[in-house]
């Protein structure tokens, strides 16, 4: 028989583009799912999957299989969603914060996707946060913050939603990318382009200067990403960006990107009062934003929300 469970994995394998990386989405070893994909096809007596195809090539029977999933597992999500109005009552409010600026453009048709779902559920968006938007959670006028930088507040909780690589944005004719590696010290004498938040809040400056005592040259600051990647492609300065946020412009030519040291990676999380986590409404929103950004952003790993 069929479970869902198999229909997931076939889904992921499609998604990810590979076994090893449908495996890490879904928390399996990838012996634990290529155990997965021979117990359905025992089941079956039929192959489903094409070996060593890259990316893999499904079968008709694998095929077949995944227009069930494209039915099956909407199906299912929209079941749970059904079950959690009736269990908690339908309206409720999520009033978020997005500390992360470059966060807004793909967080915004995730938060569209979810307002289909949860018509009833009042929500609304404070973006380009500069105060302390952690406190304004814990006092109650915030109900969701998204962060990469959790604080310590009695009362809060944290869930991550995935990992990325914050990498240094270089315009194509910098010296800069002829090093394989950024050091800190290299930037002793740069212009770094940052969005005028506290440089605390930065990852550049919390995982990869300031633990190396450097400082740049010279700060200056802009709100939108598109700036600053504008200001290091005329060779204005350098900027540190998410993977995902920078891949955009390297794709056009504008500018190119290399990893700070070794790879400074940091989890992207959302923030919420602990009374609220276990709310339908938001579980479905994490969720959502994990699924979506696993299919869209490039560059980025998942990590296991709690239960």
């Amino acid at each position: 028989m069929i479970d869902i469970r198999q229909l997931r994995t076939l889904k992921a394998i499609q998604d990810a583009g590979s076994l090893a990386a449908a495996s890490e989405r879904l928390f399996l070893t990838q012996s634990a799912l290529s155990h997965q994909l021979r117990e359905l096809e025992s089941t079956l007596d039929a192959p489903v999957l094409i070996r060593k195809t890259r990316p893999p090539r499904f079968t008709p029977v694998g095929e077949r299989l995944l227009a069930l999933a494209d039915v099956v597992l909407p199906a299912l999500r929209q079941a749970e969603r059904d079950i959690g109005k009736l269990n908690s009552g339908q309206a409720g409010r999520l009033i978020m914060a997005i500390e992360c600026h470059s966060c807004f453009e793909w967080l915004m048709p995730t938060i569209n996707s979810f307002r289909q779902h949860w018509p009833e559920v009042e929500l609304d968006f404070q973006s380009g946060f500069h105060g302390d938007a952690q406190d304004s959670l814990r006092e109650g006028e915030l109900d969701c913050v998204v962060t990469s930088n959790p604080g310590e507040h009695e009362g809060l909780c944290f869930e991550p939603l995935f990992e990325y690589e914050s990498v240094l944005v270089l315009g194509n004719g910098h010296p800069l990318n002829e090093r394989a590696q950024i050091r800190p010290e290299d930037l002793a004498g740069e212009t770094l382009i940052t969005y005028p938040v506290d440089a605390g809040r930065l990852d550049i400056f919390q995982h990869f200067l300031t633990p190396a005592g450097v400082m740049p040259a010279r700060v200056r600051h802009t709100e939108l990403t598109l700036m600053m990647v504008q200001l290091v492609a005329s060779g204005r300065g350098v900027c540190a960006l998410p993977n995902w946020a920078a891949a955009e412009y390297v794709g056009r030519g504008w500018v190119r990107t290399r990893p700070l040291g070794e790879g400074v990676w940091c989890t992207l999380q959302a923030a919420l009062r602990e009374q609220d986590r276990a709310r339908p409404y938001v579980r479905d929103l994490l969720t959502t934003i994990r699924e979506t950004s696993q299919r869209f952003l490039d560059g980025i790993r998942p990590v296991a929300m709690s239960d």
